[in-house]
């Protein structure tokens, strides 16, 4: 009985890192924009790192699934509880620190498939980490055997490794297989926006105050703040702390990706309502325009001045890199949850996304 107990509970937590790990290979982009914001000054300030975020998603991905597999398979158990526990204690210092300290608030664990709050994520590796831990005591015993693989396991994980290698690399090159973001292609954006404008979420913010007379420090909400004119009145003790404010999220609401979905010029004027009741839009994003390859942009943008009776659009954090086409502005951050690549192109007809594709894939395309 003891056997069967433990045997099942391997199982679980075996298929837990490979269904984590698969749906992180779907999109190890996405997975590596979130190691981006991880190494960026604002977390953990290793500049370095960011440049080789993609790798080391890769790396990491790769050792979730193919470690969660010689778990399931019982293949050199002591070597891979070992690394099985290196990579849950690196998780779990991850989301600790996003928890913590509030700095990324999605870690990605299960990619865009299953959205985590940062202490849902780290209760999550604590659980995982102490099932590793009672694996390996349970298991101990048998470090000492020689174990040789069979011969059907060592295909299996062959074969294994092959199809999640296929599926990283075809959402390096391309899209991910399974797409789990807002932004899939039949995603009516006008729908959604109204979603949102009906439920929207709800914050309250919370000032820190100090007593300039006696010291005292105490929290008071934004209502509470402008009815009581003794903490803002003309030679008031209280002062506002600007770097302990913080804003709490009261309702819920509709969540949806789309709500960052808003695109203006420099000037100001705002092109979203225009681009998601056009019968026809084609828009070509870039993320990071400094790395974007501009004869590729450029070859792009000689394709759509071509196109008829569509509305075509540049947007970027930098309206400037587009010279043929309107250029427009939107957040680096919103549109990597749009866009894989550097550049990329989605097209909608009345709102709904109909294709979207790299910037090279979309120049072979008739």
């Amino acid at each position: 009985m003891r056997k069967i107990v433990v045997n099942f509970f391997r199982i679980v937590i075996a298929t837990i890192f490979i269904v984590s790990g698969f749906v992180k290979a779907v999109d190890v982009v996405g997975f590596s924009f979130k190691l981006e914001e991880y190494f960026s000054p604002t977390v953990f300030n290793i500049s370095f790192l960011e440049q080789l975020s993609l790798p080391i998603a890769v790396l990491v991905v790769g050792l979730e699934l193919v470690l969660g597999l010689m778990l399931l398979l019982k293949i050199k158990l002591k070597q891979t509880l070992w690394l099985l526990i290196a990579l849950c204690v690196f998780f779990a210092f991850l989301t600790f620190y996003s928890a913590f300290y509030n700095k990324v608030t999605d870690c990605g664990c299960f990619g865009d498939a299953i959205k985590f709050t940062p202490w849902q994520s780290f209760t999550k590796d604590i659980v995982l980490l102490a099932g590793l831990v009672l694996l390996w005591i349970f298991y101990k015993k048998d470090f000492k055997l020689k174990e040789n693989p069979k011969k059907l396991q060592l295909i299996a994980i062959l074969l294994g490794s092959i199809i999640f290698g296929f599926i990283i690399i075809h959402g390096i090159v391309s899209e991910p297989i399974i797409d789990f973001r807002d932004y899939k292609i039949g995603t009516n954006l006008k729908l959604e926006k109204q979603k949102i404008a009906k439920n929207p979420a709800e914050y309250k913010s919370y000032y820190t105050l100090k007593n300039k007379s006696t010291g005292e420090e105490k929290q008071v909400s934004q209502d509470d703040f402008v009815e009581k004119e003794e903490y803002w009145r003309e030679g008031t003790p209280w002062e506002i702390q600007e770097n302990k404010n913080h804003t709490e999220l009261v309702k819920e609401g509709y969540k949806s990706e789309i709500v960052k979905f808003n695109i203006e010029d420099a000037a100001g004027n705002n092109y979203t309502q225009e681009i998601i009741d056009a019968p026809l839009a084609i828009l070509v994003f870039s993320y990071a325009p400094e790395k974007a390859d501009k004869s590729l942009v450029l070859a792009i943008e000689n394709k759509l001045v071509k196109q008829k009776n569509a509305l075509v659009m540049g947007v970027s954090p930098n309206p400037n890199l587009f010279q043929k086409i309107k250029g427009s502005m939107m957040d680096a951050t919103a549109i990597k949850t749009i866009a894989r690549s550097n550049p990329f192109v989605l097209v909608l007809k009345n709102g709904v996304i109909v294709d979207k594709m790299p910037g090279k894939e979309f120049l072979k395309n008739d």
